[in-house]
């Protein structure tokens, strides 16, 4: 465990504490095991001790990390533009999974309503009431001529459609690992899990079984190997699937398509912490203080949505997107925001380049769109589809 992490306060010390202990009890009452996907659960999303469902600060520069919509209102404006497009072919209903600090929402508001697509309704689907509450302060302070729109979900609709948005979304989807074992043992997949020694929580495996086990050798993963699996993910796109009837899914994340994502000299695994801007491999430190993620399977994503019935309209960069969105537009003085003033106009230039970069979020970050009903081609998949490579 690196230890130039910042030393959490009293407070902090208290909640991590506290959840070990729940983590603890459910590692007792499984007879000593728990799976990492169940642990990542907790650590994230237990009511009141997980890291989203807290207290704490997660994003921007006080936070943990930065996500795209808290660098630039640019990010917002140019996904407007698709999401524009979707409208126009379903319905004038956006529905944001998982809307962090609100930001994205905030910008998209008065972005959709710039372009005469302003949608009847913007819903958010937000477990977390910290979360909600700021959310509701970033729109309040940002949006609030567009507060009459706006409601807030616990759960998905059974019938939807429109646009549905999720930045950042699945790679904190809780995700099992696995280690494919070279060692003449059998079964030849091994579940990764977390135990209790010593007072302390510790690594811990198992046989793989079931739908787990299916899935990993389905891959085809050449042993020795560590990586993750994410059965919810696959699961999440295959109930949205059920549930939209025109209208499409605009997933933005980390990752990869299948073949490089479990490629040879990526074999230990994509598992990474976020601390306070800081990366970490270590997700029994403290938990509930961590943002867990991992990199995004779009191959099984994209399997996940053509197999319940959707089309898989677009596959490219965050760069490739943004751009054939107009992101390079919206930079010009007077169309952006912040384009008035130089300084201004600087900002908004470094941030995009950072959006756009290959050595930063250009090529780190893909979007992925599945749809149902909607005519094309999709503006941002116009140029750089990669489709091919799933």
């Amino acid at each position: 465990m690196q230890t130039d992490l910042p030393e959490p306060s009293a407070d902090a010390h208290a909640a991590s504490e506290a959840l070990t202990r729940l983590i603890a009890a459910e590692i007792a009452v499984g007879g000593g095991w728990l799976s990492f996907a169940r642990y990542m659960e907790l650590a994230l999303y237990a009511p009141g001790l997980g890291y989203y469902s807290g207290g704490s600060r997660k994003f921007g520069s006080e936070g943990d990390f930065l996500t795209a919509p808290e660098l630039t209102p640019l990010f917002g404006q140019a996904l407007a533009r698709q999401v524009a497009q979707v409208l126009a072919g379903s319905k004038p209903r956006v529905l944001e999974a998982g809307a962090g600090s609100g930001r994205l929402a905030a910008d998209l508001l008065p972005a959709l309503d710039a372009l005469g697509c302003s949608p009847e309704r913007y819903q958010i689907l937000e477990l977390s009431g910290e979360l909600r509450a700021r959310q509701q302060a970033t729109l309040a302070e940002h949006a609030p001529r567009f507060s009459g729109c706006v409601e807030w979900l616990d759960q998905l609709p059974e019938r939807f459609s429109g646009c549905l948005l999720a930045n950042e979304l699945l790679d904190a989807m809780p995700t099992h690992a696995v280690r494919w074992a070279d060692e003449g043992l059998a079964p030849d997949v091994l579940e990764q899990g977390v135990g209790w020694a010593d007072g302390r929580l510790v690594a811990s495996e198992r046989p793989a079984t079931g739908a787990l086990l299916t899935a990993a050798r389905a891959l085809g993963v050449i042993a020795p190997y560590r990586g993750e699996i994410s059965l919810a993910a696959r699961a999440w796109v295959t109930e949205l699937a059920r549930r939209l009837e025109k209208g499409a899914l605009l997933l933005i994340d980390y990752g990869l398509p299948r073949n490089e994502l479990y490629h040879p000299l990526r074999d230990g695994g994509t598992l990474r912490c976020h601390y306070r801007h800081r990366v970490h491999q270590d997700p029994l430190w403290l938990p509930g203080l961590s943002d867990i993620t991992s990199h995004v399977d779009f191959t099984a994503v994209a399997e996940a949505g053509f197999d319940a019935g959707l089309d898989v309209l677009g596959y490219t960069s965050q760069a490739s997107f943004l751009i054939n969105c107009g992101i390079g537009e919206l930079l010009e003085p007077g169309v952006g925001a912040g384009g008035t003033a130089a300084a201004g106009e600087l900002r908004a230039r470094g941030a995009v380049n950072v959006l756009i970069s290959p050595n930063e979020m250009g090529e780190l970050f893909k979007v992925i769109a599945l749809g149902r009903g909607v005519p094309g081609p999709l503006l941002g998949f116009a140029r750089g589809d990669r489709v091919h490579t799933l």
